[in-house]
């Protein structure tokens, strides 16, 4: 397949717009930038196209897909029985990364809901992502921009080796800001369930509804999952990834001891900057200070992906404080890790 290579700048081009709209319309697959990670978009109207992204990702028909709109009005178009949480919700935290469960009416396809009797919706704050959506002129469904378990996907370079001559077009928006998915919500349960952590925290949520919320972002499913990374492995490199539970000094002398005892070219450390000089090993890389967990999120799926460039076969992570974004960010490093974690 020929993929058409747009840069963001052009978005506005008339004949941009005319070729965004036509492979939308034709069932084709466009990626684009968001303010969480890359995603992969095609018409959620379409069982087709939606049925081209679980392709084209090799990503099991189970795993349900987030839709992607450009207004609060269209939530109503697809759901029922929408809960009295949702609008205070919307209201904070729309246009940005939470992800809303919503009963689904039937109109949205259950190829996109993996089966499911209930639809996951967003509204983007990207304006490259909010521009695709309108030029459209339909909801768009789209995963995170990557192969199936993988680390998702932050930069054009990224998805270009993903999906260059597998998908109709690739818009160049450079680097997203966040790096970490959407928080995924849970709006159909008494209680609204935290299924994925992300940027928007469990403190932020209850601090809008003034009650407190459920947390079921860990639980591990073997049944169809409401929510992307709740049953299959995600993020992972190529490499076995391990995470090193304890103080800065029980983790650095730990890794340190590991790295002499096997004398290996390829391993590599991942750790916040504090670490990296106290670590006897070339192959160290800063993810950002241990206090800044918005540049560990930036960094983390960046730095996973370039393990697979450079071959590294042992990959050590510390573990981050949890609190805040550190959650989502734990979230994703255990699952990167299939849940290999040492406490020393």
């Amino acid at each position: 397949m020929k993929t058409l290579i747009i840069k963001a700048k052009d978005i506005e081009q008339e004949k941009v717009k005319k070729n965004i709209k036509n492979s939308l319309s034709n069932d084709e697959l466009v990626v684009f930038p968001t303010e969480t990670v890359y995603g992969i978009g095609a018409n959620a109207l379409s069982s087709k196209a939606v049925k081209s992204i679980f392709l084209a990702k090799g990503r099991p028909s189970d795993n349900p897909l987030i839709v992607h709109v450009n207004n609060q009005a269209d939530v109503y178009k697809y759901t029922k029985n929408v809960s009295v949480y949702a609008k205070p919700l919307m209201n904070a935290f729309w246009p940005g990364p939470l992800t809303l469960i919503f009963e689904n009416n039937g109109i949205i396809s259950k190829d996109v809901t993996g089966g499911l009797l209930t639809i996951a919706i967003r509204i983007p704050s990207h304006l490259i992502a909010r521009k695709v959506i309108e030029i459209s002129g339909f909801p768009i469904c789209a995963p995170s921009a990557n192969i199936s378990g993988r680390p998702s996907s932050t930069s054009f370079e990224h998805v270009k080796e993903d999906f260059y001559e597998r998908v109709s077009i690739l818009i160049d928006g450079g680097n997203t800001d966040i790096g970490i998915e959407s928080t995924v919500l849970d709006l159909t349960s008494v209680v609204p369930t935290i299924l994925r952590p992300g940027k928007i925290t469990k403190k932020m949520i209850e601090d809008i509804l003034s009650i407190n919320i459920i947390d079921h972002s860990e639980i591990f499913t073997e049944d169809t999952p409401k929510a992307p990374g709740m049953k299959y492995r995600h993020y992972a490199p190529k490499g076995v990834v391990t995470l090193i539970d304890g103080s800065m000094k029980q983790v650095v002398d730990y890794i340190n001891q590991q790295i002499k005892s096997q004398n290996d070219e390829k391993i590599a450390v991942l750790c916040p900057d504090e670490y990296c000089e106290l670590i006897d090993l070339k192959n160290i890389f800063k993810l950002g200070s241990k206090n800044s967990p918005e540049t560990i999120g930036q960094n983390l799926f960046s730095l996973l992906r370039l393990m697979d460039k450079l071959d590294m076969k042992k990959i050590y992570i510390p573990v981050v404080s949890s609190k805040g974004m550190g959650q989502a960010i734990m979230n994703r490093v255990l699952k990167a890790a299939n849940y290999n974690i040492i406490k020393v």
